[in-house]
């Protein structure tokens, strides 16, 4: 993977020790809200096109796509990379290798620390009724 890949690609001139990559890594733990990542990016998908920013074109190759990343996740085919760091990255990551631009286009207007508070609110509410015991 080149360093603009990379999250902080293009930020430093030597490559990420592997240590400093595993400790920066999420993708072990935060991968269980894969359909919280999907939902709000399909939502967000939806919002762009609306606001005229994207083509409902794109917006529904976006949809497809991401409906195929949580086919692959369900069934096991997915293949989770550490170096993507997160749920997020990963999933973004095959979204461009299945669909290509439109792909990318999803990250318009959205920061991944609004990915991350989202995820994290949309995976509570649907787990708060376990969280609580009963």
């Amino acid at each position: 993977m080149s360093k603009s890949q990379r999250t902080w690609g293009g930020r430093f001139s030597e490559e990420t020790d592997a240590f400093v990559a595993r400790l920066n890594a999420s993708v072990s733990y935060d991968k269980r809200m894969y359909a919280e990542d999907i939902d709000g990016s399909k939502a967000h998908a939806s919002m762009l096109a609306k606001q005229g920013i994207i083509s409902g074109d794109d917006r529904q190759e976006i949809h497809r796509g991401l409906e195929e990343i949580r086919r692959e996740i369900e069934s096991g085919e997915f293949q989770w990379r550490t170096e993507l760091e997160d749920v997020h990255m990963n999933i973004e990551s095959r979204l461009i290798e299945l669909i290509g631009d439109a792909g990318a286009r999803l990250h318009t207007a959205r920061s991944r620390n609004d990915q991350v508070a989202t995820d994290l609110r949309l995976w509570l509410l649907r787990h708060i009724e376990r969280l609580k015991g009963s």
